[in-house]
């Protein structure tokens, strides 16, 4: 009996010319961290496909959908795989077909990257086809729309048969496009940009500003569940908190309530670009969308970016709401993202915040309060918690050690370690 293997297809990583092989090297590593809870006896890089191979030799269903939400997958394939032998090849495709439900034609589709074999891919879909319509002599051949696609594929040594493909994610294996500081809340829109970078091979890097100690944490855990639900994707390797409702009174207190959503975003943002500096990021990423709010149209946009001289990265700058909320449902976080939870959104909302705000009169604003103070009083009193499942996540040595000196994480630290390089106790 042939085995069952997975056979992962990608797409993008096909055109990496010289650099393609750290590409795949990367989403092997990223494979080897998703499928930690299945028996995996190798995975491995075969002719422009990885191959992953089950430990009893069966590779499951289950193991496929946990490949198919790794960034970099394109498709993944269960395949019995067999030597270069017609009659077990024959019989691989007659129990493929076989498994493959309710259908009314199929045909064959041989592809052949082993030029060695002897047989050429007419010769495989003749011979194929001919044992599959002797056992299945009921069905319809069907070259152009055929209900089943009976996949032949000759690779090395070895020929891999299949019917069902699994549609991936796509994108680029996560740890090949650098590293983001990503602002997220527990709402519908940040989740769902963290997601979209980190598909296109970022590593993110969460900052969550709470309204802590003005409202209750619960958005705070919603965060951490919201990663979690992610984490098949391996984006995500630690997650800062910023307590931020003590600020916001202040700001209420001495700038023009028109301007207060704008005051608290620059804050925001000079403040997740100082963790991103420490964290070595090259850019910060939001779930703006154009003019859905009245801090995201052109002028507000303009004004809280001049506060950073890194990047902002909009992934969803042109999408609407039912496109973010939809893709929040493929994700998995839209079931966390519809509780309700106050977070810093929700303190001190201005009755009619500015939709068009003029620089001067936001700099006459910026400059009523010590903002610097400010700034630095809440880069030293981030907190954080670390996930366990972005490979290519290294923590800054910096920015932990200030953390310890300064006060205990709130969370569970899996895995951390100290200055000394020494893991440490878990601790909540």
């Amino acid at each position: 009996m042939a085995d069952r293997v997975c056979l992962v297809h990608y797409h993008e990583i096909g055109l990496k010319g010289k650099n393609r092989s750290t590409f795949e090297n990367q989403l092997v590593t990223n494979l080897h961290r998703a499928l930690r809870s299945f028996d995996v006896a190798d995975i491995k890089r075969i002719s422009g496909h990885i191959l992953v191979t089950a430990a009893d030799g069966m590779a499951t269903d289950d193991m496929a959908h946990a490949i198919s939400r790794v960034p970099g997958v394109a498709r993944v394939s269960v395949a019995y795989v067999c030597r270069q032998d017609p009659e077990e090849y024959c019989a691989a495709a007659v129990r493929a077909l076989g498994e493959a439900g309710e259908f009314g034609s199929f045909k064959v589709h041989a592809r052949r990257s082993s030029t060695n074999y002897e047989l050429h891919t007419l010769d495989i879909n003749r011979l194929v086809g001919s044992v599959l319509c002797e056992k299945f002599p009921n069905k319809k051949v069907e070259m152009h729309h055929p209900d089943v696609t009976v996949i032949v594929m000759v690779v090395n040594a070895s020929v891999y048969v299949y019917t069902d493909t699994g549609v991936g994610v796509g994108g680029l294996p996560v740890g090949t496009a650098g590293k983001v500081v990503t602002l997220l809340s527990s709402g519908f829109d940040s989740p769902v940009a963290t997601w979209m970078v980190g598909r296109r091979g970022a590593v993110c890097v969460p900052v969550h500003f709470s309204g802590r100690p003005m409202t209750a944490d619960t958005s705070e855990y919603l965060c951490q569940d919201i990663i979690n639900a992610m984490a098949p994707s391996g984006m995500v390797g630690r997650l800062y908190v910023v307590p931020f409702g003590q600020k916001q009174r202040e700001i209420s207190l001495c700038v023009p309530q028109s301007l207060r959503i704008i005051t608290y975003r620059r804050v925001m943002f000079a403040v997740a670009e100082r963790i991103a500096r420490m964290e070595g990021a090259k850019a910060l990423v939001t779930g703006e969308s154009l003019g859905q709010v009245a801090s995201q149209t052109l002028e507000n946009i303009s004004v809280v970016n001049e506060m950073v001289s890194m990047p902002v990265l909009r992934p969803l700058i042109g999408s609407d709401k039912q496109e973010i909320m939809r893709r929040a449902e493929e994700i998995g976080t839209y079931d966390i993202s519809a509780q309700d939870a106050a977070d810093c959104c929700t303190l001190f909302m201005p009755r009619r915040p500015e939709t068009h705000a003029k620089p001067d009169m936001v700099h006459e604003a910026w400059d009523s309060f010590d903002h610097d103070a400010m700034i630095e009083e809440l880069v030293q009193s981030v907190e954080y918690v670390d996930f366990d499942q972005c490979p290519s996540y290294k923590p800054p040595r910096q920015l932990r050690a200030r953390h310890r000196e300064l006060a205990p994480a709130r969370f569970e630290r899996r895995g951390d370690k100290d200055a000394t390089g020494e893991k440490g106790a878990t601790t909540e």
